[in-house]
């Protein structure tokens, strides 16, 4: 899996394996022999791999498209967790994985934000309350300010 990785996202961000070796510090041939499954990057070369490509080393290295439904990898903090069916009366069932991830539990309240460019989205309240506080706390201080 890891050589695969390496060749989709030096393609991906369009880079020789020349240019990518230079970036690492390492040969042209050592990134062909990762890319051709003959060797292995070093744990040092993975953590610059993950930074340049902003993915985690998890996934640099064990991330597999055909298990994630032809998916490329994500960017580093962006999941997909699959499909969900929306029901008759609209509900849907959040992945397991993602409400372990997100702390979701019965009971929750999730708002459901849309926008019609970019689709919809779902916020546990405690977020969007976590972050309307902050944004209100800089207002009050520069009031205080302006007295």
């Amino acid at each position: 899996m890891i050589a695969q990785n390496l060749a989709r996202l030096r393609s991906r961000f369009h880079l020789t394996q020349e240019e990518l070796a230079e970036q690492l510090g390492v040969s042209r041939q050592t990134v062909a022999k990762w890319e051709s499954g003959a060797s292995l990057p070093d744990l040092e070369s993975c953590i610059a791999l993950a930074r340049l490509y902003d993915v985690t080393v998890d996934d640099l290295i064990s991330y597999s498209e055909t298990e994630a439904s032809g998916l490329e990898i994500p960017p580093k903090g962006k999941y997909f967790f699959g499909a969900a069916t929306v029901g008759e009366r609209g509900q849907i069932v959040i992945p397991k994985k993602a409400r372990e991830l997100f702390g979701i539990r019965p009971g929750d309240h999730l708002l459901i934000l849309g926008d019609e460019n970019r689709g919809l989205a779902l916020v546990h309240q405690r977020h969007l309350l976590n972050f309307a506080g902050m944004a209100a706390h800089p207002l009050q201080e520069g009031k205080e300010e302006k007295r």
